[in-house]
């Protein structure tokens, strides 16, 4: 037999054991994976702020910083997972999707493109001003609304009437 043979046969010869083995037991064997991927952000200094147009939500225009402001807490999603914190610079913990006011999770993806024009408002100035500003948006809101209603009871008003009017 030639040495080429050889091998051949206890190559075989192991592949054969090792098929044995294999469904001989099933194996026992547990892989446990876990990833931290630390906080959101880490934000160094207070960032400036922009206001999402015809909302109550602020975003950080900083393309290295995904965090938004709203109802008095910080936000900012990474993968899967989002996270809350009470000041800019955390600590951030990790919160439930359920939780996150559908405020925050409605502002489209490409907030930064869209609304660059907005004005940055430097955080201090923010810091002070940021109620008054949601208070006069809730207030612009309310009107832009009653304005809608206004113009639907016109418009149902017009139609009861006919073409001729009474």
């Amino acid at each position: 037999m030639t040495n080429s043979g050889k091998v051949f046969r206890c190559l075989l010869a192991g592949a054969a054991i090792a098929a044995a083995m294999g469904f001989s037991e099933p194996a026992r064997a547990e892989m446990n994976v876990n990833i931290n991927l630390g906080p959101p952000v880490v934000v160094v200094e207070p960032p400036n702020m922009v206001l999402v147009p015809r909302s109550q939500v602020y975003f950080s225009p900083d393309p290295q910083v995904d965090i938004f402001f709203y109802g008095g807490y910080w936000w900012s999603p990474r993968g899967d997972r989002w996270y809350r914190a009470r000041g800019y610079d955390g600590p951030w913990g990790v919160i439930d999707r359920r939780r996150v006011p559908r405020q925050v999770i409605v502002v489209p993806r490409d907030y930064r493109s869209r609304f660059e024009g907005e004005r940055r408002i430097p955080y201090g100035q923010w810091k002070k001003g940021h109620k008054q500003w949601e208070k006069a948006e809730r207030k612009e809101q309310k009107r832009d609304e009653k304005e809608g209603k206004r113009r639907e009871k016109n418009d149902r008003d017009d139609e009861g009437r006919g073409k001729h009017g009474r």
